[in-house]
């Protein structure tokens, strides 16, 4: 299991943008699948978004497709998740993971982080 740790999150208003850093000092970075998920107070989980190990392929979840965009940066062992046009049912902790494969659920994704908080008002 890779050591990942987010960032990057906060509060803002609806409308606003956010974005958010998952980085990690494993020397194979590059090997894992990354993706994010949030979780809400009280609510399960849900996935957000997967990329692929170079970044040329990402899955979306539809409530975030065409505000959301995740991207990596291998050579700095980061990836990152762009918010846009963020609404107050975005608000919950949002962590990253590894997963061996492609995948557009949480399966196959191994434990996930503390996370960072987001937060938006109306």
């Amino acid at each position: 299991q890779v050591q990942l740790a987010e960032s990057g999150g906060g509060l803002v208003q609806a409308g606003d943008s956010l974005r958010l850093s998952c980085a990690s000092s494993a020397q194979s970075f590059h090997n894992y699948v990354l993706g994010w998920s949030r979780q809400a107070p009280g609510k399960e989980r849900e996935f957000v978004a997967v990329i692929s190990f170079n970044g040329d392929w990402t899955y979306y979840a539809e409530s975030v497709k065409g505000r959301f965009t995740i991207s990596r940066d291998n050579a700095k062992k980061t990836m990152y998740l762009q918010m846009n046009s963020l609404t107050p049912e975005d608000t919950a902790v949002y962590s990253c993971a590894t997963s061996p494969r492609l995948t557009r659920s949480l399966d196959g994704f191994a434990s996930w982080g503390q996370g960072t908080q987001v937060t938006v008002s109306s």
